[in-house]
Formats: C-alpha cells, sequence, structure tokens
C-alpha cells in the first residue's frame, strides 16, 4: 500500500503542547469498527464502558530523563545526547547531535563531572559510548538529564511527572506509551471495583517507534525491533479471561504489538523476555486483542499504519477528520480513541 494512502491534514493548533488539567478530563472518542459510528466521550467514562470480567493491558515501563546536553567548550554551543539503551560495564547506544562531533575517540565532558567518549559509530548512526566518572552509564542521565519530549511540544511547562503514566515502574522508555497518560489512581480503582481485571506488559519505547514511512509502499518500511517481556501473571489473566468468554483491551500501541507478538499459535502467550520486528499493518488478523485505547498519532507513522489495520483505514481516516472538526488534541499530550 502506498504511504501517502496515510496522511491527514492536520491544523498546527491542535498539537497539544500540555496535557489536560487532570488525566481522565481529556475527550474521548470513541469508534465502533463494525459500523464506523463516533461517539464523542471524557475519558473518565471508560470505567462505565469496560464490562466486568474484562482484561485491561497496559504498559509498566517509565521514561528515562535520556535527552543530556554536554558541558559547553570553547565557545562552542552544548552537544546533545540521547540514551537509547545501556549496554552494561558503564557503556550504553545514544543518538548524538551535531553527529560531527561524535567520532570515534572522541570524548565530551558532561554535568557532574562525567565524561562520555565514543567508542563506535554504529552503521545506523547511533553512537556507543563509555560514560567515565558515574557509578553507570544511566545514572548520569537520571541526575541531570531532561525528559525526551518529542520535537513537537515545544512548550515546557509541564512537569516531567506528566510525561510519566501513574503505572510507570520499570526505567527504559525514551518516549511515553501515551495512551496511558490519560488514567489516575481513582479511575484505576473504579475498574477494579466494576471488576476489569488490570493486566501489565513491559515494553520499553525506542526511538523507532516515531521513526516515519520514508518508502513510497508501507511493505517496504524497515521495522525497528523492540524488546519485551510478558510475566505469568499476566499470561495466567489473558487465558482466564479468553476461557470465560472476556474480551482484551490493549492501553497503547505498544501493548499491542507486544501482545500480537505474543501470542502463541494454540491461543497462549509466551512468557518471559522477547524481540519482536512485528509491522502491524492492513491484512493482519488480531488474535489478542479485541478493543484498543490509543492517542491520535503522527502521518505517515508505522503507529497510524496499526490503527489503520485495527479498524480500517477509511473508517480511522474519517475518525481523524472529524477529530479535527471537533477541535481534539492530537499526539502525545493530546486526546484519546476509543476503537471498540
Amino acid at each position: 500500500m502506498k504511504a501517502d494512502l496515510f496522511t491527514f491534514d492536520l491544523p498546527p493548533g491542535l498539537i497539544a503542547q500540555v496535557p489536560a488539567p487532570s488525566r481522565p478530563a481529556s475527550r474521548l472518542l470513541v469508534l465502533d469498527r463494525a459500523s464506523g459510528e463516533l461517539a464523542h466521550r471524557t475519558f473518565a467514562d471508560l470505567a462505565d464502558l469496560i464490562p466486568p470480567g474484562d482484561l485491561l493491558v497496559v504498559n509498566r515501563s517509565r521514561v528515562i530523563p535520556a535527552r543530556l546536553f554536554t558541558v559547553a567548550e570553547d565557545g562552542r554551543k552544548p552537544s546533545e545526547i540521547l540514551f537509547i539503551e545501556d549496554l552494561g560495564q558503564g557503556c550504553c547506544t545514544a543518538m548524538v547531535r551535531p553527529g560531527r562531533r561524535f567520532r570515534p575517540g572522541a570524548s565530551h565532558p558532561l554535568p557532574g563531572g562525567a565524561a562520555a567518549t565514543v567508542l563506535e559509530v554504529r552503521p545506523d548512526g547511533l553512537r556507543v559510548l563509555r560514560i567515565e566518572g558515574a557509578p553507570d552509564s544511566v545514572e548520569v542521565f537520571r541526575q541531570h538529564g531532561e525528559m525526551p519530549l518529542p520535537p513537537y511540544i515545544t512548550s515546557r511547562e509541564s512537569p516531567p511527572d506528566r510525561y510519566q503514566t501513574v503505572f510507570a515502574r520499570e526505567e527504559g522508555s525514551v518516549a511515553a506509551p501515551t495512551a496511558g497518560l490519560h488514567f489516575d489512581d481513582p479511575l484505576l480503582d473504579r475498574l477494579r471495583q466494576r471488576g476489569v481485571g488490570i493486566g501489565e506488559i513491559l515494553l520499553h519505547v525506542g526511538p523507532g517507534t516515531f521513526k516515519p514511512i520514508e518508502t513510497g509502499e508501507i511493505e517496504d518500511h524497515v521495522m525497528h525491533a523492540e524488546r519485551f517481556r510478558i510475566d505469568p501473571d499476566l499470561a495466567a489473566a489473558f487465558a482466564a479471561t479468553r476461557a470465560r468468554g472476556g474480551k482484551v483491551w490493549a492501553c497503547g500501541t505498544t501493548t499491542v504489538r507486544t501482545l500480537e507478538s505474543a501470542l502463541r499459535p494454540d491461543g497462549a502467550l509466551a512468557t518471559g523476555w522477547q524481540e519482536t520486528r512485528i509491522f502491524l499493518r492492513p491484512g493482519h488478523v488480531f488474535r489478542a486483542v479485541d478493543h484498543l485505547i490509543t492517542n491520535f498519532h503522527l502521518p505517515r507513522s508505522t503507529l497510524l499504519v496499526l490503527v489503520a489495520a485495527f479498524a480500517t483505514r477509511e473508517r480511522v481516516l474519517e475518525a481523524y477528520r472529524q477529530a479535527v472538526a471537533a477541535g481534539y488534541r492530537f499526539f502525545s499530550f493530546g486526546d484519546a480513541m476509543l476503537i471498540l
């Protein structure tokens, strides 16, 4: 399919720069994928929409303050380092800017007296860095880094915790699983009291999630690899939900990707650490997920293609057109969709 089929017009003023005043106060556009009907709700209504006995699955990954600036030298502007993955023994992979300053052997002073030395330039442009003068490669980012907000968010007014979900516990993402940003603890409590099961996956979101499709055909796009983990308690809850005829509600595209990748031919979830390069696009038959909670995504993104695969391209783009007309807020800090 042509990548140009996954575009839409969006006024810049609808790109959310700050989150809603409270997490569940976001608007919720409900799309019935069978009929194409749309309904306008608020996210707090979700507690009335998920039936007792169903299972809601969320991603518990926590965002690292992964954006770090070097100490300026010789009157030059600081360079930028975006942490990607801890390699152990004080080393990590990172995206850097400007790249010409990060050739093998180059060393850059960091805040707090640490330094980053370039060990390798990988074919994809990532650098392998050794962080010296810090307990490990992550600690200097924890102490001195900034939240890696997407480039379309130019405001810095929001407190850092609004770019974390309330169930974020295990550190490792460089971008938030944004569909989860709309939940707060009272809403989760209402769901539990209603009899909704809440399970967790772990997938650390990498920068490839937001890489646009640059090929003419979506089938030619090379999907990034991501590691994820399914714990036995989630596998058991998933099996029990299916056995009683309940539905599985995925919070976010990372959760969909994880569940669809982990599903075995016998209908059970494989447990433990796994890796996926799955590209969920039109034609995929969804077997693990029945309903999807998601934000509004960028044009020509693999995330938009995933949503189109779930609900058909025509219905998703029509829903986006209606959302634009109704003034919904888009992207990471924006409003949400529920696809039934």
